[in-house]
Formats: structure tokens, C-alpha cells, sequence
């Protein structure tokens, strides 16, 4: 903690510094802006210093016509306010404008040397909040710098006395304020750095939901999820405890004055003071100095440190390596050793809401130990929801799954089978832990090797540099991640495997390699929800489905019976057609 915050200490040190030197060479541009900002506030002054002597010299003696000239005169100056007002708006941009081109600059270099994948995101959102943020900031700071010494000269006008009464509590309050600045600048980049967090933890979740809920991670994840929430929450209380101080701080620089004036009023009248300097006093506290001492607190307070931790990471390097997640293991469930099927579904139906038209209805399918199972059918008609009800990410309407001999459980067990989907789920961290994290006990280096061939991984491993390369999945294509997540499966002790469309990234050959390996494992089960027919002509049974109808048999088979299987195959022969499909799928022989 010590050194997180010393760092980020010294970040916020560095930008106020580069801070510094931008204004510094735009000296000119602050000078004009510092001279129509004396022209905008100059009203300050005038308005307290008119109303004190519109009531001694005009309406408290009698003199209507003297008051009503001041009056006029405060009028003239909140016109002349205005015209400074609208210049200053000029000079504002004259000093932004730059800022955001440098910073523009600073990300297209940075995106081009270093391949950032965020510039997008840089360049449409945080330059932008960067621009915004600075230009607000000069606005509330310039106004109280000038509103303030556009009051004080006043109350020194009307009665230097009353400086007395005012000047403490007010610079009191603004050293309690300025003591928060960076310890506030602080907590707030960990607020949002453990935003960020949580931002990054949950799209990584939603990428990764289907590999998640077949593996049965969702409680180590959700209690990943959970620490994070938890992290941002302290951030968040601790940010609002320094909060309290910054509210003290506008109670005694902005209102304390004021509560003094009234009680100190009548030794003030004894000294001197008239009614009208008084009256001319509350003004300038409660229509100028009080909203430009909040403007400017809550201005430096919230933006103030948004706009350092912007900038911050927009000017700086790289941010920190990447991270690497853990995940539960799979083991294979301990139990009997007696023959049973690997996969049983028992007039199973399932259809995607209450009223719905079932996608599967009273499906019987039994897929033996060992079995190699291809699913194929038309776009759309349902494979993708059999691998769901296998995996356990569906809960069947009716009827009843069964994995290794016991019911699946929506989102159980995940020892007894491993889903690998089409979108193969792969995190920023080394390769090894991409490849080994359904196994709680390691995987020795020889069989990480003997897997990563198996499914011709190899080749792709060494141009990453070996099993403890950094992994970015946004520089892998759709087929290397789908090679990973392949050989993840494989190197998992989860004895029925399902593919869907988990090799459609994949050249054919590449794909007819990865499916031989998995169904060559001793004693494993593959179920693969066919991208190529040519799935199917390595299976030792197919399943067609068709709508809610299917049929299954060895593919030289379904080449004799099934008009559809031929249509899929582009065999079509219908001198050699035996009958539609029949409405079950039954038990393979």
C-alpha cells in the first residue's frame, strides 16, 4: 500500500509539473486571459462598494438620487462583466485547445510505437474528459482567484477592519482544503483504478460465462467478482471520510465569515463601521466570495483529480503486465468402476421460454464410454442447445440428463464433462496457465508437451516462446484461441468432451487432427457439434437433427436412409432414400 501510494504520489507530482511548464510557455495566452478575467470580476468590487454607498451617502440620508446613481453605477459594471465574460471564453479555448492537440499527439505516437489497443478508447472518451475537465478548471480557479481579490479590496474599501473578522476563517479553510488535495487525488485514482477493475473482471466474465458455468467455476469467480466489489467499496468510503474534511473546509472558509460579520456586527458599528459597509460586506461574501469558494473546492476537489489521473495515464507508458486468473480444477469423480453409459439423455425437452416451441422434444440419446458422437443438422435447428443440456448450461423443460451415470445439474459438476464453445475463452496471462487451469495439481511439463502436439498446439507455443510466454488474447487470431482452448480440454481430466463448433476457426486438416487426439483419449467420450461434415465421416455415429426430429446411425448408414444426411454430405441419391427421420434418436448399438 505504502508503495502504491508513494507512486501514485509521485505521478500527481509529475503532471502537476508537466502542468506547470504548459502554462509556462503560454504565458501570453494566460496574461490575456488573467486581464479580461480583472475586466469579468471587476463587477465584484464594484457591486459591495455601490450598495454600501447607494445606503450611507444616498438612501440612509435622504438622498434618493445619490443611491439611485450607484445602483445604476453596479448596473453599468455587471454589463462590462459580461463583455469580460465572453472574452474570457476566448482566451479559455486559446489555452485548451492546444492542450487537447498535444495530448491527441502524445496518444497517435504512443498507438504507432506501441500497438495500443486502448487509443480508440483514449482518443473519443478520456482526451475528451481531459479537455473538458482543464477548461472547467481554469474557469473556477481564475474566477476565484479574481472574485476573491475583487472582495477583499472591497471590504478594505468600506472598512479595513472588517478584514479582521473575514480573513481568517477563510484562510483557515482554504489551508484545511488545500491539506485534501493530494491525499484526496489520491484515493480517487483508487477509486477509479478498482472501478476499472471490476469494469475489466466482469466483461472478462462475460466473455469467458459459457466456459465458466461448464467448468462449475461460477462461486470462485462470483467470489472473485465479490473482492473487487469489495475493494471499490472501501475505496469509495474512504473517499468519502476525506469528503467530510472537504466540507468543513467551504463551511469555514465560506460561511464562517459570515456567522462572524453578524455576531461582531455591533463591535464593528462601534468602531466605526457604518450600516451600509456591513450590508456592502454580506454581499461580498454571500453573492461573490461564498459561490467562487465552492466552485472552486468542488472544481479542484472532483475534477481537479479526475483530470490528474486522466492525464496521467494518457502521457504515461504502458500500463503494468498483465495478470493471470486461476480457475477450479476438474478431477474425475471418484465412484464405481462398472460399465455405464457416458451420456444419457431421457425424452428430453427443452424450448426457450414458457410458451415456446420446443428446440428438442423427447429426445432419447445414448452415447456410450469412448463413443465418438457427431451432431449435425441445419443452422439454427438446436445443436448448439444439446451441447448446452450436456454441459449443464440448459436446464431441460422435461426429462432428465445424465453424465457418467448421475443427473446434470444446471451448472454442475464440471469433473464429468467439458464444454468448449465456438468463442474459445482465452486470458491475458502466461500459457501455461491458459492451458492448466482445470487442474488443480499441475501438469508436468512432458505431458503439456505430449497434449500441446497432440492437438497441434506445438507449432504455435514455440512462436509464443514456451509454456511461460505472456499470452495477450487480442493478438491471437480466432483459430490460436481456439487451439488453446483445445488443448485446455484435453489436458482436463473431465471424461466426455464436448465440441461446439469449437474447431471452425481451424483448417480442415488442423481440425481432423484435434478431433482424432480427443477421441483417442483412454476411456474419453467426444461429443462434436459438427462445423464440417467431414465431423461426421470420423464419428462412429451421427445424430441428425431436424427441427425437433432426429435420427442417428453410422454415417454409411444414414447415407442409405436419410435424404437430409445426403443433402448435408451432397450425396444426394433418391433412388436410395429409405424414409424421413424418425422422432428418436435411440440407443446406439
Amino acid at each position: 500500500m505504502t508503495d502504491g501510494g508513494s507512486g501514485q504520489g509521485a505521478g500527481a507530482a509529475d503532471t502537476y509539473g508537466q502542468g506547470a511548464r504548459f502554462l509556462r510557455r503560454r504565458a501570453r495566452v494566460v496574461g490575456r486571459l488573467a486581464a479580461w478575467s480583472v475586466l469579468e470580476t471587476g463587477q465584484t468590487f464594484v457591486m459591495g462598494f455601490a450598495l454600501a454607498r447607494a445606503l450611507d451617502e444616498g438612501f440612509l440620508a435622504g438622498r434618493s438620487g445619490v443611491g439611485l446613481g450607484w445602483l445604476g453605477l453596479a448596473a453599468v459594471a455587471v454589463a462590462v462583466g459580461a463583455y469580460g465574460t465572453r472574452r474570457v471564453y476566448g482566451a479559455v479555448a486559446a489555452l485548451v485547445e492546444p492542450l487537447r492537440d498535444a495530448l491527441v499527439r502524445r496518444v497517435v505516437t504512443r498507438a504507432l510505437d506501441d500497438a495500443d489497443s486502448a487509443a480508440v478508447s483514449r482518443l473519443t472518451h478520456q482526451v475528451e474528459i481531459a479537455r473538458d475537465t482543464f477548461a472547467g478548471l481554469v474557469m473556477v480557479a481564475r474566477s476565484f482567484v479574481f472574485t476573491a481579490a475583487g472582495a477583499l479590496v472591497g471590504l478594505f474599501s468600506l472598512a479595513p477592519v472588517l478584514l479582521l473578522v473575514v480573513v481568517p476563517p477563510l484562510v483557515l479553510g482554504l489551508a484545511l482544503f488545500a491539506a485534501t488535495l493530494r491525499p484526496m487525488a489520491r484515493r480517487q485514482e483508487t477509486f477509479l483504478a478498482a472501478d476499472e477493475a471490476i469494469a475489466e473482471e466482469l466483461g472478462t466474465v462475460a466473455e469467458g460465462l459459457r466456459d465458466i458455468t461448464a467448468a462449475g467455476a461460477e462461486d470462485r469467480v462470483a467470489g472473485e467478482a465479490e473482492l473487487r466489489v469489495e475493494a471499490e467499496f472501501r475505496a469509495a468510503r474512504t473517499l468519502a471520510r476525506w469528503g467530510v474534511l472537504r466540507v468543513l473546509a467551504v463551511a469555514l472558509a465560506g460561511r464562517f465569515p459570515i456567522v462572524l460579520l453578524i455576531v461582531t456586527a455591533p463591535w464593528l458599528l462601534d468602531r466605526g463601521v457604518t450600516p451600509g459597509a456591513l450590508v456592502g460586506a454580506l454581499s461580498y461574501l454571500t453573492t461573490s466570495l461564498l459561490p467562487a469558494l465552492q466552485n472552486l473546492m468542488h472544481g479542484l476537489g472532483a475534477s481537479g483529480s479526475r483530470l490528474v489521473v486522466v492525464v496521467r495515464r494518457l502521457t504515461a507508458g504502458a500500463a503494468a503486465g498483465p495478470r493471470t486468473r486461476d480457475a477450479p480444477a476438474a478431477t474425475l469423480p471418484s465412484g464405481d468402476s462398472r460399465p455405464q453409459p457416458a451420456v444419457e439423455l431421457r425424452a428430453v425437452t427443452f424450448a426457450y421460454g414458457e410458451h415456446a416451441r420446443p428446440v428438442v422434444r423427447d429426445l432419447d440419446l445414448t452415447v456410450p464410454e469412448g463413443g465418438h458422437l457427431a451432431v449435425v443438422g441445419p443452422s439454427g435447428v438446436g445443436k448448439s442447445t444439446l451441447a448446452g443440456l450436456v454441459a449443464g448450461l440448459l436446464e431441460p423443460r422435461s426429462g432428465e440428463v445424465r453424465v457418467g451415470g448421475a443427473a446434470v445439474q444446471h451448472g454442475g459438476d464440471p469433473a464429468r464433462r467439458v464444454l468448449i464453445p465456438q468463442e474459445a475463452y482465452v486470458f491475458t496471462g502466461t500459457l501455461r496457465a491458459n492451458l492448466t487451469y482445470l487442474r488443480a495439481d499441475g501438469v508436468p511439463d512432458a505431458e503439456l508437451a505430449a497434449a500441446a502436439d497432440a492437438i497441434g498446439l506445438s507449432g504455435l507455443a514455440d512462436r509464443l516462446g514456451g509454456p511461460e510466454a505472456i499470452v495477450d488474447p487480442a493478438g491471437l487470431s480466432a483459430g490460436e484461441r481456439q487451439l488453446i482452448a483445445l488443448t485446455r480440454a484435453y489436458l482436463s481430466r473431465a471424461p466426455v468432451a464436448v465440441l461446439d463448433e469449437a474447431t471452425c476457426h481451424l483448417d480442415p486438416a488442423a481440425e481432423a487432427r484435434a478431433e482424432h487426439a480427443f477421441s483417442r483419449r483412454p476411456g474419453g467420450t467426444l461429443i462434436v457439434i459438427a462445423h464440417r461434415i467431414s465431423s461426421a465421416r470420423r464419428a462412429s455415429r451421427v445424430l441428425i437433427m431436424d427441427g425437433p426430429q432426429t435420427l442417428s446411425g453410422p454415417h454409411e448408414e444414414l447415407l442409405l436412409r436419410s435424404p437430409l444426411y445426403q443433402a448435408l454430405t451432397g450425396t444426394w441419391q433418391p433412388a436410395r432414400s429409405a424414409g424421413a427421420p424418425s422422432s428418436s434418436a435411440g440407443a446406439p448399438s
